[in-house]
């Protein structure tokens, strides 16, 4: 049973860090891509970022490139999501995904191909 459990979410003030943190479970990690998303409030979900669990390649949307970077352990249990230079409009729940078949090629940031999902982790920055 795939099992996600993200963490390490909080209130910040805006310029403030947070490492997030995705406990990955009940899959083959070499054959998923591991995805970061969040959604703010009356929004949409949105894309952050993806690392292939093949080879590591991080993917990014262009809108977080720079703030935001993904990571693994040497484990390959656990999946990090690094934010920095936070700003109030960054304040969202933040959900790690995992999608199976070839996605570990291509990664995609968008929902569509991400089966399981993780639980969220509230991250609310103040100004």
């Amino acid at each position: 049973e795939v099992q996600l459990q993200a963490s390490g979410g909080g209130s910040v003030q805006a310029g403030g860090s947070l490492r997030l943190s995705c406990a990955a479970s009940g899959f083959t990690f070499d054959e998923y891509a591991i995805g970061w998303f969040r959604q703010a409030p009356g929004k949409a979900r949105e894309g952050v970022g993806c690392i292939s669990g093949r080879d590591g390649t991080t993917y990014y949307t262009d809108s977080q490139r720079g703030r935001f970077a993904i990571a693994t352990d040497n484990a390959k249990t656990t999946v990090y999501l690094q934010v920095n230079g936070l700003q109030p409009e960054d304040t969202a729940v933040y959900y790690c995904a995992v999608a199976g078949g070839t996605f570990f090629r291509t990664c995609p940031t968008s929902a569509l191909p991400y089966d399981y999902w993780g639980q969220g982790t509230q991250v609310t920055v103040s100004s």
